[in-house]
């Protein structure tokens, strides 16, 4: 840590009364428990997104694949991948808000504001956006896994293997940078995304206060729906990538990301990079909600309990 960055933490530390190591812990649990509860809301329509992106002339819309999804499968069908998911969002969330806590910081050191509550939209945005770069190397293995197994149905005609089964025949086939395939598209996908995600919520939460209330005195309701619309412009700004993204990780492609996204348009054309945008948008409102709920009640406990 350079000598700046020192200053800065201890004059952080000493301001608020807290400290910066114990804030970062209390961001890492408040982002684990956040990307739980976005597990548990979001997973169904997270399947068919993945099959409606992978499989498009197979999915065409979002209620036949749900169908066939169930009848094929059941509800193990519709969770399938969850195990890998959760992993996915816990590790996700716990590093990007951990991240996200410390890059606040550091953009208020950098815009000379005096505390991380008084940030504007586009500092916060700022700050989300760098940390979803150290985020992306924990989410893309997780969400390999989990983006083959929703698919598994379609490739291999039947659920015919679990998580860490499949984790291995990736490592013993491929190695390490098997479950690093699309990182470059997952970074395309997360770090614009989380500009948009964390703006939209922190201008959403600002439009929602009361006059003379904080930010952190909303309520319940007004944080799920702040949650919601961080939530739904990520995925409206980032959709695109996020196709590349799971075509890539199913089909185990080592072609780049820009030669996949032009093979794409040339083959399918412009519709073909919003399949599944529809189940998306349906289950981030509530998955965001959730995520961002669990995460500000952790987070309050957790500094009311260690003060």
């Amino acid at each position: 840590m350079s000598l700046a960055a020192e200053e800065f933490h201890t004059e952080a530390a000493l301001a608020s009364g807290s400290s910066p190591y114990r804030d970062g812990t209390i961001d890492l649990l408040a982002g684990s428990m956040g990307g739980v509860a976005s597990v548990l809301v979001g997973q169904p329509l997270d399947t068919i997104k993945v099959k409606m992106q992978a499989f498009p002339e197979v999915h065409t819309n979002l209620v036949s694949c749900f169908r066939t999804t169930f009848a094929g499968d059941g509800l193990r069908g519709l969770y399938a991948g969850t195990v890998p998911a959760l992993a996915a969002n816990v590790a996700e969330n716990s590093v990007l808000f951990c991240a996200y806590g410390f890059c606040q910081k550091l953009v208020a050191r950098l815009t000379r504001t005096p505390d991380v509550a008084q940030l504007s939209v586009v500092g916060n945005a700022s700050a989300g956006f760098v940390a979803a770069f150290f985020s992306s190397f924990t989410l893309c293995p997780t969400e390999l896994v989990k983006c083959r197994l929703q698919a598994m149905r379609e490739t291999h005609g039947r659920l015919d293997v679990g998580p860490f089964g499949l984790t291995r025949r990736i490592l013993r086939a491929e190695g390490v940078p098997g479950l690093f395939r699309g990182l470059t598209a997952t970074m395309a996908r997360e770090m614009p995304g989380y500009f948009f995600f964390f703006g939209g919520y922190e201008a959403t939460r600002a439009l929602l206060t009361p006059p003379g209330a904080t930010k952190d005195d909303i309520g319940a309701a007004r944080t799920i729906v702040a949650g919601g619309v961080g939530g739904v412009l990520l995925w409206v700004a980032i959709f695109p990538a996020d196709v590349v993204k799971s075509r890539i990780q199913v089909e185990g492609s080592r072609e780049s990301m820009l030669k996949v996204m032009r093979a794409i348009l040339r083959q399918e054309g412009v519709r073909a990079l919003y399949n599944g945008l529809g189940p998306t948008v349906i289950r981030t409102f509530p998955a965001t909600g959730a995520l961002f709920l669990a995460y500000e009640l952790t987070k309050k406990s957790l500094h009311g309990l260690f003060g």
